[in-house]
């Protein structure tokens, strides 16, 4: 990984967690000094997060973290459904059974997770799931584009929907529920339940501020 890599990593990682919230000023000499880098690289960095429109140029003020408000939030789920959903409609009549098979081994370790109160899991567990259906549904491109969706919206990882556990376990029903559609080669079924699972995601999100998992 070359210098200027590790800085995009490392500044796209701690914005789409939230360690960086929006808003925040990014100067290039003090991101290279707490990287341990020279201010090139972080210069390449920044253009790289300003094309992922994740920062913004302003005169007078440099690079600033994006601060997306409701509006963005409704457009990031509602690309999140479609994609998502459309991922789960074609998997259902592409999974192959050691495909489903691995699916239903992630969905029994998070299942485990969760009775064991380990839901700081989940969240990370749950983004394998839709992006292992996305990428079943469409290797060629889906499962990329559900990434870059996914990447383009800061979150913070301490407020995930999957910390409550009573929205846990509603969110691991639906999961369920996607896998016995992928299993009876049910795609509309399977596009419908992940995206009331994705919007429901959205309703919490904006009741509660929670992370889109």
């Amino acid at each position: 990984m070359s210098k200027a890599d590790y800085a995009y990593e490392v500044l796209l990682e701690e914005i789409r967690t939230g360690q960086i919230p929006g808003g925040t000023a990014l100067r290039a000499a003090a991101v290279a000094a707490r990287l341990g880098v020279s201010v090139t690289p972080v210069r390449e960095a920044l253009r790289r997060l300003e094309k992922d429109r994740l920062i913004s140029y302003e005169a007078h003020h440099g690079a600033t973290v994006v601060d997306l408000g409701d509006e963005a939030l409704a457009e990031f789920y509602g690309v999140r459904a479609v994609v998502e959903g459309l991922g789960a409609r074609l998997a259902a009549s592409r999974v192959t059974a050691v495909e489903l098979a691995d699916l239903r081994e992630l969905h029994r370790s998070m299942a485990e997770a969760a009775a064991a109160g380990r839901l700081e899991e989940l969240g990370a567990g749950s983004e394998r799931f839709h992006l292992r259906i996305a990428d079943i549904g469409g290797p060629a491109f889906l499962g990329q584009h559900a990434r870059a969706v996914r990447a383009s919206f800061p979150v913070p990882a301490t407020a995930s929907l999957w910390l409550d556990p009573e929205v846990a376990a509603r969110q691991l029903e639906a999961h369920e529920r996607i896998l016995r559609a992928l299993e009876e080669g049910d795609g509309t079924t399977a596009e419908r339940v992940m995206i009331e699972h994705v919007e429901a995601g959205a309703v919490h999100r904006r009741e509660h501020g929670a992370s889109p998992a």
